[in-house]
């Protein structure tokens, strides 16, 4: 089956260093430039849907701001 995940950033602790953006294997994360932190720092997001919750951004995170979720999604069958 296949696997989506996602992540949910704590933007007390996210201070926009990177290092998830860095580890990530899909490159399916960046910092939203858009935004800022209450602590000024712009905080990650995901920009695709091919996140699989591997959760290696979240080791790599020095300031454990990531929490990853997954699930597993039904295969459609063919007709």
């Amino acid at each position: 089956m296949p696997v989506k995940g996602w992540i949910k950033v704590n933007e007390l602790y996210c201070k926009g260093c990177e290092l998830c953006v860095t580890a990530c294997p899909k490159d399916v994360m960046e910092l939203d430039m858009d935004r800022l932190t209450s602590k000024g720092y712009h905080p990650v997001k995901l920009i695709g849907e091919d996140c699989t919750g591997c959760a290696i951004c979240a080791v790599v995170c020095p300031d454990a701001a990531l929490t990853i979720y997954r699930q597993k999604v039904p295969a459609v069958a063919a007709a």
